[in-house]
């Protein structure tokens, strides 16, 4: 990581100094600076630290979903929930997510990024410690709701993040941005029963405990509260003269229509279905695997499986991503892999559970691989922003039922196979969606008004 923050600090120098050699290169605004200037408090160190808080929002992103799916059955009995009542609750996240998500930029130009992605982390420490001691499922899921207020507006400003800071870097800062959340989700899963355990074998102490962490990331971020009346459609840091928009293009036309745009739809559904999957997994997966006879804490592990195969792979799917100019192989290989998992937990979830978890985890690296194309997709930050407004807000609210439908078929079925062949049958329009997300074509050219 050393070496990267290096070339970044040389990179954000060279384009304070190069403004003379390349007349009209626009210097973006810089914590306690104005555009058009690189004030000398932007050093190797604050490059590094904004790296630090971009890791740590990102651990910060899924433990408030998976810790609650790893303790489901006990919230369920200790609030008198229902299976219908508890898929409510497992669809809780992608409607916040595309409820708040879509404030995302419109916050981020009036207060800047950084005291939005604070404001978020605050949201999340203080609804996880909370939502455990509220009273009764209301109190509950308002608390949750807090929570995924900060996440979702966390999840909207990353992408364009990366891409206002590390524009000449998006796939290798995707890939770790990825793998830091793909840490935090099987975190949550792997150790929030031992931790009950550890903490006396309640529920609500060991679901409270993840807000600890939300204060470590609120804390990176603190000194870029400052970047006020930041534009919510930053420039990148280092433009080069081949991807700046030349004077009068599309690409500088500050408001595009992406209902115009065939590619942000394709992305938007492609990320609702994997959101979809998501969802259902983090929330329902652990009660499968119990309810087919493996014990509550290996449960949990192997859910943390599912999700720690995205740490790696969520640090090598973007960066072979970004230099591919079609990421259509990469969907179909994901969904292949996705079919097969679901056919296995279909056909024998506890005689091969491992392997089941092991082909879902490399199927649940659509995201990475989404996020990176929300990147590619637009040619400037103003284009990433809106495009990850509208990708991320139409497919959380595409998934919104995903969860829900899965623990209605659960509770009149009686049984897993339906819902599991509704996961499966969803991984087919994933694929065919994500091929045509995948197409070397910028929204720019689609969505200009």
């Amino acid at each position: 990581m050393d070496p990267m923050a290096s070339e970044e600090t040389r990179t954000l120098h060279s384009t304070t100094a190069g403004t003379a050699a390349e007349p009209g290169a626009r210097v973006p605004d810089r914590p306690g600076g104005t555009a058009g200037s690189a004030p000398p408090a932007w050093t190797r160190w604050t490059t590094r630290l904004l790296i630090a808080g971009i890791v740590l929002a990102a651990l910060n992103l899924r433990p408030a979903i998976t810790s609650l799916g790893a303790l489901l059955e006990e919230v369920r009995d200790g609030l008198g929930m229902s299976g219908s009542v508890a898929g409510l609750l497992t669809s809780v996240p992608p409607l916040c997510f595309a409820v708040f998500g879509v404030a995302a930029p419109r916050l981020a130009r009036r207060f800047g990024l950084g005291a939005v992605v604070c404001l978020g982390m605050v949201a999340i420490a203080a609804g996880l410690a909370i939502r455990p001691y509220a009273g009764g499922t209301a109190g509950f899921l308002a608390a949750t709701a807090l929570a995924l207020m900060g996440i979702a507006v966390s999840n909207v400003l990353m992408p364009v993040i990366v891409k206002r800071y590390f524009p000449d870097r998006v796939g290798t800062m995707t890939g770790l941005y990825s793998m830091a959340l793909a840490c935090g989700t099987s975190a949550a899963a792997a150790v929030t029963v031992p931790l009950t355990g550890l903490m006396g074998g309640g529920w609500r102490p060991g679901l409270a405990v993840w807000a600890l962490l939300g204060v470590a990331a609120f804390l990176p971020w603190l000194p870029f509260v400052r970047e006020r009346g930041t534009s919510a459609r930053p420039e990148p840091a280092a433009e080069s003269s081949a991807t700046r928009p030349a004077p009068g293009s599309s690409a500088e036309v500050p408001v595009l229509r992406m209902a115009r745009s065939g590619t942000a739809w394709a992305l938007a559904v492609f990320f609702g279905l994997q959101a979809t999957a998501a969802y259902i997994t983090m929330g329902w997966m652990a009660q499968v695997y119990r309810d087919a006879g493996v014990p509550a804490g290996t449960a949990g592990l192997l859910l943390a499986v599912i999700m720690v195969m995205g740490v790696p792979l969520a640090f090598v799917i973007p960066r072979v991503a970004s230099r591919l100019p079609h990421q259509g192989p990469i969907v179909v290989l994901l969904g292949v892999c996705g079919l097969a998992g679901y056919t296995g937990m279909y056909l024998a979830p506890a005689a091969g559970a491992w392997v089941w978890a092991l082909l879902l985890g490399v199927a649940n690296c659509a995201f990475p691989l989404a996020l990176t194309m929300v990147g590619m997709r637009a040619r400037t930050g103003a284009g990433v922003a809106q495009l990850s407004a509208f990708a991320q807000s139409t497919g959380y609210l595409i998934s919104i039922p995903g969860p829900l439908l899965v623990g209605v078929l659960y509770q009149h079925s009686g049984g897993w196979g339906l819902p599991i062949a509704l996961m499966a049958g969803l991984m087919v329009p994933q694929m065919i969606f994500g091929v045509l997300a995948g197409r070397n074509r910028t929204v720019e050219d689609e969505a200009a008004r």
